[in-house]
């Protein structure tokens, strides 16, 4: 199957990759190659990479220290038998990386990381992406490209500079929106929802460790088109209530 049917798997994999919490990471052991699994906490970047924080302390960071190569598995935590629920695997190179914009975004989404990202022996890696392969269900299962996965942030230099400000005003000033755009536009249940993050294409939504990802009607590069559809999205909750 491709990515051209009428199921978007593009868009799914979008979803499964910017509402993950946590996923499964495979590296190679230390000296032997042997395939190694481990769990762990993920965030994405702007352009929707996979964002670890670890410690130099634990396996898989060894690993990667001798070879970069990994592979994480995200997963939308169905109900019911696993096997039935969406997946994709994403493959790519771990690097360290000691960008700012990256330890927000983390920490955004990870809050509880706080109380260790400062010691000595833990960084923060973002994983490059090279290819992707999505599982969604009885004969959707695509191999993707990092372009359909990964966001062009051609243009969108504004929006990435008011990014932690818009986040901060949504949650400071409007999270009487962010529960209407979980609860009315997602069909999510009531709850503490506040904004975990923003780029071109949407909003991610947070309560505790549940995420949600609420596409926007158009792509946003600047400030005041973001004001503009979240307020298009706001008027369109409020309209549903």
């Amino acid at each position: 199957m491709d990515a051209s049917s009428a199921f978007d798997a593009k868009a799914a994999a979008k979803k499964l990759l910017r509402e993950g919490r946590s996923g499964a990471l495979a590296t190679l052991m230390v000296p032997s190659g042997d395939p190694y699994c481990s769990l762990v906490n993920v965030a994405t970047g702007f352009d929707g990479s996979p964002l670890l924080l670890i410690s130099r302390l634990a396996i898989h960071t060894k690993n990667i220290l001798a070879d970069v190569r990994v592979s994480l598995m995200l997963d939308e935590r169905k109900e019911g038998d696993p096997l039935q629920g969406a997946r994709v695997m994403l493959m790519g190179r771990a690097e360290r990386t000691d960008d700012a914009h990256v330890r927000r975004r983390y920490l955004a989404r990870q809050p509880e990381a706080d109380m260790f990202v400062d010691f000595p022996d833990f960084a923060f890696y973002r994983i490059v992406v090279t290819g992707a392969h999505l599982v969604a269900g009885f004969g959707r299962i695509v191999d993707l490209k990092p372009q359909d996965i990964l966001l062009d942030l051609s243009g969108a230099d504004e929006l990435l500079a008011a990014e932690e400000g818009a986040v901060a005003h949504m949650n400071d000033d409007h999270a009487d929106a962010c529960r209407l755009y979980a609860t009315k536009l997602l069909g999510a249940p009531d709850g503490d929802w506040r904004c975990a993050g923003l780029d071109p294409e949407g909003i991610e939504l947070q309560d505790g460790r549940l995420a949600l990802r609420l596409p926007f009607p158009q792509r946003v590069t600047a400030a005041g088109t973001l004001r503009a559809v979240l307020k298009q999205l706001a008027d369109e909750a409020r309209a549903k209530s």
